[in-house]
């Protein structure tokens, strides 16, 4: 256990404590030195693709995209009160099911067939929200594997550079260099693929799942404006 810092044969104990706590960071950055700049298109890359997890994980929350409670209290709403702006702005501003809802009210005098247009078109543009940078992670899930590539092709060109044509003999530290930037650049152009592509492949059968419940919640509120179902 570390103590408070005392001068002990001309050495700070404190000084030692705090070197474990300062080797995590400097081990980091030997890997990285290690791994030369192919490494760094892999951690622009990492980066990029981590933001936009977190961002998906936030968005297509149930609470953010289709409540459960949001047709009941519609409903509710609009057989007190019938359409009103305050009711139609509260819905376009609140979860994204809201301005499918109100794509049908606004057209609720409209024949059957036309507010099922509108409810489709308003539909296809709430989808293209949740389809938001999903294609961005597909692409960092299928670069990353060719930026280890990269990597790796550079390595092996260092290592085939340390040798010395004419006496036959290699520079040691190029060989072991241009050996770790191959290697390095492998290992974490596949760990940041991984990932992707499991969350790629998550979060679009999260959007299907997502789009699925809107389109019934909208035609049960079609029907229910429409006099075909009861509440």
């Amino acid at each position: 256990m570390c103590e408070t810092p005392a001068l002990v044969a001309g050495r700070t104990l404190g000084l030692e404590c705090l070197r474990p706590t300062l080797g995590a960071p400097t081990k980091v950055l030997s890997i990285i030195e290690a791994a030369g700049w192919p490494i760094w298109l892999i951690i622009v890359t990492s980066i990029i693709a981590l933001a936009i997890i977190g961002e998906r994980l936030w968005s297509l929350r149930t609470s953010q995209v289709a409540p459960r409670d949001m047709l009941p209290s519609t409903i509710r709403e609009y057989q007190h009160r019938g359409v009103s702006q305050d009711l139609l702005n509260r819905l376009q501003s609140g979860p994204l099911i809201g301005r499918v809802f109100a794509a049908a009210l606004v057209n609720e005098k409209s024949p059957r067939d036309a507010m099922k247009d509108a409810v489709e078109d308003a539909g296809r543009a709430v989808a293209l929200e949740l389809e938001r940078f999903l294609n961005t992670l597909g692409t960092i899930a299928t670069i990353s594997t060719l930026l280890g590539l990269f990597g790796t092709i550079v390595g092996m060109i260092e290592i085939f550079g340390s040798q010395n044509p004419t006496s036959g003999q290699g520079n040691p530290a190029q060989l072991a260099h241009g050996i770790s930037v191959a290697l390095y650049n492998t290992l974490f152009g596949i760990a940041v693929a991984i990932p992707a592509v499991i969350f790629y492949r998550h979060f679009r059968h999260r959007v299907e799942v997502l789009t699925i419940e809107m389109e019934t919640q909208a035609i049960k509120l079609i029907e229910m404006v429409k006099g075909e179902r009861r509440a």
